[in-house]
């Protein structure tokens, strides 16, 4: 009877650590859906960090030249300098 009792336990524990590895909180499903939440919030963030640059260029450009707000001024705003004639050409 002694004999066939710790091959059972050794088995039960055996049973529980694979149980842990495949159904656990840090099973192996688990950690590839963490590993692919992970690649694409890394890939969002890239494409923020793109746009972060873009951004701090444009501002960089706006508080040192004022040719880039008379630009943004003419595309958004549709203002004209003194003695302007604004023409639009509608199509």
């Amino acid at each position: 009877m002694g004999n066939r009792v710790l091959p059972l336990i050794l088995v039960a524990l055996l049973a529980i650590i694979h149980a842990q590895l495949w159904f656990g909180r840090g099973s192996v499903p688990a950690v590839a859906s963490m590993t692919d939440q992970l690649n694409a919030q890394n890939q969002r963030n890239q494409q923020a960090q793109l746009v972060n640059n873009q951004l701090a260029a444009e501002v960089r450009d706006l508080k040192e030249g004022l040719e880039m707000v008379e630009e943004k001024a003419r595309s958004e705003l549709g203002m004209v300098k003194a003695n302007e004639i604004y023409v639009q050409i509608a199509k």
